[in-house]
């Protein structure tokens, strides 16, 4: 006689949240970005094979750009290697503060449009290419090492606080006490067909090059 199994993971099943529109879904997500601020990006690197993780900031999201992310970053680095080799790439973020994360998983370009570079430069870019007193490699928006790297999102996971923190603890306590799952926040998923429909209303369905 066959039995069937109870779900292993009650916590995730119990904060699951299927309910919220892609377009809210797509909000929440871009406020979480914006609040957190860095993410590790991870690569595969192109000799070992081995996956590698850095630190990096998106530029300000915007609201029409389903999911999708801008980095500046230096091109003579070895990320630009990994992704000519493996353009997959993870983007994590998570806040200490709240304990609120995201999973970005998606595809990434390279982009040396010197127009959209200025589009979004901002003068704190300076700081991380340093002036080498040339003339030329000076951390401005027409200095030859600033390249954009564009990542198109493939899915999205992420977690959210959707209570108060007394609630939570007053979950967390009783699922202690009781062993029932507690309901501390909203884990939301955003797959490839509500990503491709969201660009396909704003237009964004295209590839950048």
């Amino acid at each position: 006689m066959s039995t069937t199994l109870p779900h292993g993971d009650p916590v995730h099943e119990k904060n699951l949240d299927l309910s919220t529109s892609t377009e809210k879904k797509i909000e929440d997500l871009y406020k979480l970005i914006e609040g957190i601020k860095i993410c590790m990006m991870t690569t595969r690197c192109a000799k070992t094979g081995r996956l590698v993780s850095r630190a990096m900031a998106p530029r300000t999201p915007k609201k029409d750009q389903p999911a999708d992310l801008w980095f500046f970053a230096n091109n003579t680095t070895h990320k630009f290697d990994e992704l000519q080799e493996d353009p997959n790439v993870n983007l994590a973020f998570f806040s200490q503060s709240t304990f609120e994360w995201v999973s970005v998983s998606g595809t990434a370009e390279v982009v040396n449009d010197r127009a959209k570079v200025k589009e979004l430069y901002a003068p704190d870019i300076k700081a991380w290419f340093a002036d080498m007193g040339d003339g030329v490699h000076d951390g401005g928006p027409t200095d030859p090492r600033i390249s954009l790297i564009f990542v198109k999102a493939d899915t999205v996971h992420y977690s959210m606080k959707d209570t108060f923190g007394p609630v939570q603890v007053w979950n967390i306590a009783k699922g202690m006490v009781t062993g029932e799952a507690p309901k501390v926040s909203a884990e939301r998923d955003l797959n490839a067909e509500e990503l491709r429909d969201a660009r396909r209303t704003e237009g964004l369905d295209k590839s950048l090059t």
